[in-house]
C-alpha cells in the first residue's frame, strides 16, 4: 500500500474555520424538569400562574372587610360577628358580608368578601363576636396572589443555562418540561490494534495498552455540554473501521476518532473519509496535534484526533470543545488575561502557590464601558484582593479573576504589575466600585446605575478601605470620627429605631425598655453605622443614669447577637426569635412591622477626590442630584 503523505499544513485559524463550517446543532429537546440542570433554554419562559396562587393571611387572626374597622381603636372597638374559620390548606366555604369576620390561620386562603386581616393580638372575643381594637386598610396583613411571581411575568430568557436556582423557580411555577437546546451528540471511536478497554486483560508483551482517549475525550465532551456516545473499539482493519465510523455517523452530529491519522501505511482512516464524505483538511501547524483531520462523513461532522492522549486532549480542548460549547449554548470557560497594578501591598509568606481571587477597578476618569471586555480597557486597572477565606462563596462573586502568586513571593507591592487570569473573557469591570453601609435608599440608587459593584461591608470597614484608595465611593452612616480626604457627593437622613411585631404587643416605647424589661433583642454588627449610633445613644442614657455603658449593654438580652444586613434583625422579629430588633423605619414599613423611632441618622456618599471625573462617579452624582440628595 502506498503511503499517503500529509497535505499542506493549514494554520490553526483555518482549522477553526473548517470546524465552524460543520453544523453541530441538533435542534430542540423538551426535557423533564429533573433532567434540565445544565441545559440551555431556547425560548423565553413566562409565568403561567401567580405565586402564591391565592391571597393568603400573613398572621393568625381574623379576615374581614377593612371598611368594617374604620375608626376602631382600643376605646371604641369594632364588633364583628365570627361566622367561621379557615386553616392553611383548606378551601374557604364562607363568603363574608358586612359586619362579619372569619378566624384565619397564617398562610390560609383569604375568603371571598375579605380584603384585610387583623392579628389576633389586636382583638378580643365576646361570645360569638370579635372586638377589633384597631383599624386596618385594604391589603393589611395579606400576601396577595402573585406577590412572589405574577402570571405573565418574564421568568427566564432564552440562552439561560439552567442551574439549581432556575430549577427552584421553574418548580414554583409548576413547569414540568423545559424547551432546551439539544446537546450535540458526539460519537467517540478509538482506533488501533494495540488498544484494550479498561477491565479487559492486557497483554503487555504484545504491546497492548489501555484505551485512554475514549474516556478522557468523552469526559471532555460532557464537560463542554455535549452528549458522549462510546462506540466499540475499531482496530486497523479498514472494513471494521469503516463500519464503526459509519454507524456513529448515522446516529451522531459529530464523530471523533483518535489514532490512525498519521501518514503511515496502516493509517487508512483518511481514505475512508475521502470515499464516504469530504476531507476538508489533513494536518495543522500546531504542536502537539499536527496529524488532525477535519471533514464530513455521510451527514455527520467528523474530526480525527491524534493517538497520543496528551496530544488528543490538547487538540480537542483547543479546536473541538469550543465548537461543542457553541452548539450547546454554553459560554466559553477559558480564562482571558489582563495586566493590572496592585492597589495596595499584599503580603504572603506561606511558601505555596497561591491562587488569589481579585477584583478590578478602573482608576482613570474614562473607565471601561459596561459591555466592553476588561482586556480592551485603556489604562491598567487596579487589582485588589477579595479573598475572604475558602468557605466564603462571595469571594468568587466579588472577584473578576485570579492572580497566581509564586511560592517564592513574600509580598506584592503597591503599584506592582500583576497578571490576572479572568474567570471569563467577557468579564466587565464595574463602572463604579463602592463599599459601605447596607441601606435601602442606596440600593435603589445603585439600581439606576449601569454596572456598579457595591460591597456592603459596613461603615467602619468602608472608611478603612476608602483611606487605602481602592473604592471609588464609600457610603457611611452616622458620625465620622476622623478627618478624611474625600469629596462628598450627597446624602440623606434615615429614621432609625426599634422594630417590633405588628401591634407592638410588648408595648415597647423607648430605648430604656431594652434594659429594664425582659425582652429578646437582636443587634447589627459592630461594623454597622446603626450599631455605632445605638452605642452612642446608650452612652448618653448611661450618663443620665449615672451608670456605665457596659452596665447597660450587659442588661440587654441579645445585645451581642449581631447580624450583618439591615433587614436581618427585623426578620428575626418576624420569625419570633426576637421581640425587638434594631432597624430602619423603611424596613419596618416594608415588612409590615411596628416601629419605635429613636432618631435620625445621616448617610453620606464620599468619593475618592482623584476619581470625581470617572464616568461611574459622575453617574452616581447625577442620580443623587436628580433625587434631591446632593
Amino acid at each position: 500500500m502506498d503511503r499517503k503523505e500529509f497535505r499542506d499544513l493549514v494554520s490553526p485559524e483555518r482549522a477553526r474555520e473548517a470546524i465552524a463550517s460543520l453544523s453541530l446543532e441538533g435542534g430542540i429537546d423538551r426535557v423533564p424538569l429533573e433532567e434540565a440542570r445544565g441545559r440551555v433554554l431556547v425560548a423565553r419562559l413566562d409565568a403561567e400562574l401567580d405565586v402564591p396562587g391565592f391571597d393568603r393571611a400573613s398572621l393568625d387572626g381574623y379576615a374581614l372587610r377593612a371598611r368594617d374597622t374604620f375608626g376602631a381603636d382600643e376605646a371604641d372597638p369594632a364588633r364583628l360577628a365570627v361566622v367561621g374559620e379557615v386553616h392553611a390548606g383548606e378551601e374557604p366555604d364562607v363568603e363574608l358580608e358586612r359586619g362579619e369576620a372569619v378566624e384565619i390561620s397564617t398562610g390560609a386562603v383569604m375568603p371571598d368578601g375579605t380584603d384585610a386581616m387583623v392579628p389576633v393580638e389586636r382583638t378580643d372575643t365576646d361570645g360569638d363576636d370579635v372586638l377589633v381594637r384597631t383599624s386596618v386598610a385594604p391589603g393589611d396583613n395579606v400576601m396577595f396572589a402573585g406577590a412572589d411571581v405574577a402570571a405573565g411575568e418574564r421568568a427566564l430568557g432564552p440562552g439561560t443555562q439552567i442551574t439549581p436556582r432556575e430549577i427552584g423557580l421553574l418548580s414554583a411555577l409548576g413547569v414540568e418540561e423545559v424547551p432546551v437546546r439539544s446537546r450535540p451528540r458526539v460519537g467517540i471511536v478509538s482506533t488501533g490494534d494495540e488498544l484494550v478497554r479498561p477491565g479487559e486483560d492486557l497483554a503487555s508483551e504484545r504491546g497492548e495498552i489501555y484505551d485512554v482517549n475514549s474516556y478522557t475525550i468523552a469526559a471532555g465532551v460532557e464537560d463542554a455540554g455535549g452528549e458522549a456516545v462510546l462506540y466499540p473499539h475499531a482496530g486497523d482493519d479498514r472494513e471494521e473501521m469503516e463500519r464503526v465510523l459509519r454507524a456513529a455517523a448515522d446516529e451522531c452530529d459529530l464523530v471523533l476518532s483518535s489514532g490512525s491519522t498519521s501518514a503511515s501505511a496502516v493509517d487508512v482512516i483518511y481514505r475512508v473519509i475521502e470515499e464516504r464524505g469530504e476531507l476538508l483538511l489533513h494536518g495543522v501547524r500546531v504542536k502537539p496535534g499536527k496529524p488532525m483531520l477535519v471533514g464530513r462523513l455521510d451527514e455527520s461532522a467528523y474530526v480525527g484526533l491524534p493517538g497520543y492522549p496528551v496530544s488528543a486532549m490538547m487538540v480537542f480542548r483547543t479546536f473541538v470543545a469550543p465548537a461543542i460549547r457553541e452548539a450547546a449554548g454554553r459560554s466559553e470557560p477559558e480564562s482571558a488575561t489582563v495586566t493590572g497594578r496592585m492597589a495596595r501591598q499584599e503580603r504572603y509568606d506561606e511558601g505555596r502557590l497561591r491562587l488569589m481571587p481579585v477584583g478590578l477597578v478602573e482608576s482613570g476618569p474614562s473607565s471601561t464601558g459596561a459591555n466592553e471586555p476588561v482586556e480592551s480597557a485603556g489604562a491598567e486597572p487596579l487589582v485588589y484582593p477579595v479573598d475572604k477565606g475558602s468557605g466564603a462563596t462571595t469571594s468568587l462573586a466579588e472577584a473578576d479573576g485570579v492572580v497566581a502568586v509564586d511560592p517564592e513571593t513574600d509580598y506584592l507591592d503597591e503599584g506592582e504589575s500583576v497578571t490576572v487570569q479572568l474567570f471569563s473573557p467577557d468579564v466587565r469591570p464595574p463602572t463604579l466600585f463602592g463599599v459601605g453601609e447596607d441601606d435601602p435608599t442606596l440600593n435603589r440608587l445603585l439600581d439606576r446605575l449601569e454596572h456598579p459593584r457595591y460591597l456592603s461591608v459596613g461603615s467602619r470597614p468602608a472608611l478603612r478601605r476608602f483611606r487605602d484608595g481602592v473604592p471609588d465611593v464609600a457610603a457611611v452612616a452616622g458620625p465620622i470620627d476622623r478627618e478624611i480626604d474625600a469629596a462628598e457627593l450627597g446624602g440623606w437622613e434615615r429614621e432609625w429605631g426599634l422594630i417590633v411585631r405588628p401591634g407592638n404587643p410588648d408595648k415597647v416605647e423607648e430605648l430604656a425598655d431594652l434594659i429594664d424589661r425582659d425582652l429578646r433583642f437582636v443587634n447589627r454588627t459592630t461594623d454597622s453605622g446603626l450599631r455605632t449610633t445605638l452605642e452612642r445613644s446608650l452612652a448618653e442614657l448611661a450618663d443620665e443614669r449615672g451608670e456605665s455603658r457596659t452596665d447597660l449593654t450587659d442588661a440587654i438580652d441579645g445585645f451581642d447577637l449581631d447580624l450583618r444586613a439591615h433587614e436581618s434583625p427585623a426578620r428575626r422579629v418576624i420569625s419570633g426569635d426576637a421581640d425587638v430588633g434594631i432597624g430602619l423605619a423603611e424596613t419596618a414599613d416594608r415588612l409590615e412591622l411596628e416601629f419605635v423611632p429613636l432618631g435620625d441618622q445621616p448617610v453620606r456618599i464620599l468619593a475618592n477626590p482623584d476619581r470625581t471625573e470617572k464616568a461611574g462617579v459622575r453617574e452616581l452624582s447625577s442620580v443623587l442630584e436628580g433625587e434631591g440628595l446632593d
